[in-house]
């Protein structure tokens, strides 16, 4: 049997849209000459369409548009993820259509709903009550969906027990660093229990926060991978069961190439999903905002990219220059606004109120005791920033420009960054990159170029704000691969206090992180949107209450 896997990148509540890729596609897999066409989870009203999937006139489209594809296949059998309806007050499924000889044959429903981390289907979704299997060209395949295959068990061991010899299962498997390699250790494991083929067909493309690698694979009984596609791309898949010759076997990509990418797609489809046509980067000459101008010419061109360079009196002649060579040798416009004038303009409208030490309200850069009013010069730095961030959406409004913020995950964890400052903007693409995985990345693009596209100087300047003279960001945090490690234990482990002292953590400096990371709660909820690459992104993963006692 000749079976295809469309891994294509559909879009939420284009339902329409969808439905004519799904038609193409299924047309493609037919003269390659496929018996049975598989796609991804949910790929007919787009996934993961959260609320849109309890209106009862979303799911009732996406129905009818399963009937109009089914109409036009003839041929071989379609497997086509959608929201199948249940009846009055009852929530849809998350199913399979069946589609072969111009209708819907049948439909299956998910059985194993998953809700945890960015996964919210028990929401949306009522689970199905029994396994399926269909015939195609004289072979039982049995039907399952993602989760329904992450640990063995039914649906897809009763499957086998009817007979099944190919398990299907269509998925909408997120990304996050590492993922690909942990699907095929999971599947191939369940395949070799259960001695049959299993074809694994991944959605691929950028939803908000979340992107989808793609990477669908074919596994033979044995467990071993005899088709691989690639990450981050649409194709189709076309693989021989039993195996007539080698498939296509794409190589991953190396660890580095791969976040890389993931970030890019998952930035390309946030402005094309939304409609932007531009792009604007507060370009610093730092490391972080040189990775975002990196990323956004990578993904849209740099012809859609304008970088935006603020020098205030505090910002030094290396970063200045610095900021010149990385718009050039990107080929992005550069626009220079000064802003020492501003500073002086807020430095007399403010006279006299930034000297005060009255009780008021906490200071924006670093947490701190709320009951404290922040110092006069942490005030004065904040405006700095508020400056810059006033600046850049003034731009946005007048051209039309999706604004970048360059926050990275470690100043995100413990608030070293400005309300409506440097935190302004529309998409956060680096909100859940580490700072010394910005320093990797930066080091990876510039190695793929085969020359400095941002210059040594900015790998090897110590990491600082500018917003005073002489300052380095280690006057406030601790160094970064100290802070990146507690924040992996505390953030994406969830370990305690005491795990991380005992596995060697400094503790002054873990109850320090521990402090700066829960006090930051109310200005991680005021960030933009920005893309998933680790196991626990802020947002959808980690849901903490603001007002919360508990320490540790």
């Amino acid at each position: 049997m000749r079976i295809a896997l469309a891994q294509i990148n559909a879009t939420v509540g284009d339902i329409d849209g969808n439905a004519a890729k799904i038609a193409a596609w299924i047309e493609r897999a037919g003269r390659a000459g496929a018996e049975l066409a598989i796609f991804p989870e949910l790929c007919l009203p787009g996934y993961p369409a959260e609320d849109l999937y309890l209106k009862r006139y979303f799911v009732e489209a996406n129905r009818r548009a399963l009937e109009e594809i089914a109409a036009g296949v003839d041929g071989l059998t379609a497997l086509v993820g959608f929201a199948a309806p249940s009846g009055p007050d009852r929530l849809p499924g998350n199913a399979i259509g069946v589609l072969a000889e111009g209708e819907v044959r049948s439909v299956y429903r998910k059985l194993r709903l998953p809700n945890y981390a960015v996964f919210d289907e028990r929401r949306y979704f009522e689970p199905g009550d029994e396994p399926s299997t269909i015939e195609v060209g004289g072979r039982r395949v049995g039907l399952t969906v993602c989760e329904d295959c992450w640990l063995e068990g039914p649906p897809a061991s009763t499957e086998v027990e009817h007979g099944a010899e190919l398990i299907a299962n269509p998925s909408g498997s997120p990304y996050h660093r590492g993922k690909g390699g942990e699907r095929e250790g999971i599947f191939g494991a369940l395949t070799r229990a259960y001695g049959v083929h299993f074809a694994f067909c991944n959605l691929v493309g950028g939803q908000d926060e979340l992107v989808f690698d793609g990477q669908s694979l074919v596994f033979d009984p044995s467990g071993s991978v005899i088709a691989r596609a690639a990450q981050f791309e649409e194709e189709l898949l076309v693989c021989d069961i039993p195996a007539q010759a080698p498939g296509r076997l794409a190589e991953p990509l190396e660890d580095f190439a791969e976040v890389y990418a993931a970030l890019a797609l998952g930035l390309r489809d946030y402005v094309e999903k939304n409609g932007f046509r531009h792009i604007g980067v507060a370009l610093s000459g730092g490391i972080d905002s040189a990775l975002v101008a990196l990323l956004a010419a990578d993904a849209l061109g740099s012809e859609r990219v304008t970088c935006v360079t603020m020098p205030s009196p505090h910002s030094g002649a290396g970063t200045r220059a610095d900021a010149h060579a990385i718009a050039a040798n990107l080929g992005a416009e550069l626009v220079e606004t000064p802003i020492g004038a501003l500073m002086e303009g807020f430095d007399t409208a403010l006279s006299g109120e930034l000297e005060r030490h009255e009780p008021g309200e906490e200071g924006e850069e670093l947490p701190r005791d709320p009951a404290r009013p922040s110092e006069p010069d942490l005030a004065a730095e904040n405006v700095q920033a508020r400056i810059r961030g006033t600046l850049m959406m003034a731009l946005s409004n007048k051209h039309g420009w999706l604004v970048l913020t360059t926050g990275n995950k470690s100043e995100l964890s413990v608030g070293y960054a400005t309300l409506y400052g440097d935190m302004a903007g529309g998409f956060a693409a680096i909100k859940d990159v580490p700072k010394t995985l910005v320093y990797e990345l930066v080091r990876h693009r510039n190695g793929v170029a085969g020359r400095e596209l941002v210059p040594a100087s900015v790998l090897e300047r110590a990491p600082s704000a500018e917003l005073r003279p002489g300052q380095l960001d280690t006057d406030s945090l601790p160094p970064y691969e100290s802070l990146d490690r507690i924040l992996e234990a505390y953030v994406e482990r969830d370990e305690g206090r005491e795990a991380m002292i005992e596995a060697g953590m400094p503790a002054a400096v873990v109850d320090d992180v521990i402090r700066m990371v829960d006090r930051s709660e109310y200005k991680r909820r005021q960030a933009p949107p920005g893309i998933r690459i680790t196991p626990k992104a802020f947002g959808r993963d980690r849901r903490l209450p603001i007002t919360n006692r508990f320490s540790g």
